[in-house]
């Protein structure tokens, strides 16, 4: 297991990501060197899986790794979309990047598997689907969002690996 990012999907977002929510399905986009080396990491781990059929190995595309002293600034990046659009608004709490460090250990298999890891719902008050029309009116979006649901599709890590972020800075009192 080893920290990859969901800087491989084509974070910043500058240019429209091909669909919303993003997934594990299309090829990565790096747009930064940063990007480009957690990419070739990837291929990477798909060689060496491919030389050694029994290895397992989970590369984790962790989102934007906060804390729950961090969620007291959440609120004020409802008054520009555009602050938080570089990752399609994501985070993941600490601790539940941990729970995914743990299911990927406990549950790899195998070959070699990427994993989008972010918590269930943005940073933002705003709804994800306001927020997707508003700043990507021309990206299809695949499925009904919720209201606050992620754009970076976490549904692989949740079948594959039982994730299940757990923590938000909703309800979070630093705690």
């Amino acid at each position: 297991m080893y920290a990859s990012s969901e800087t491989v999907l084509g974070t910043p977002f500058d240019v429209d990501p091909p669909y919303i929510p993003v997934d594990e399905e299309y090829a990565a986009r790096p747009q930064t060197t940063y990007s480009l080396v957690k990419h070739l990491e990837e291929q990477m781990a798909i060689e060496l899986t491919r030389w050694d059929p029994e290895l397992s190995i989970v590369g984790l595309r962790l989102s934007n790794v906060m804390d729950p002293e961090d969620y007291e600034a959440f609120p004020s990046f409802d008054s520009d979309a555009m602050l938080r659009k570089w990752n399609l608004w994501g985070y993941i709490d600490g601790r539940d990047g941990a729970q995914a460090v743990l299911r990927a250990l406990e549950n790899g298999k195998p070959g070699f598997e990427a994993f989008i890891i972010a918590n269930a719902d943005t940073v933002m008050g705003r709804s994800s689907a306001s927020l997707a029309a508003e700043v990507y009116p021309d990206v299809k979006v695949v499925k009904d969002l919720g209201e606050h649901e992620t754009m970076l599709s976490i549904d692989k890590a949740r079948r594959l690996l039982g994730f299940e972020p757990k923590h938000t800075w909703r309800t979070s009192h630093s705690s």
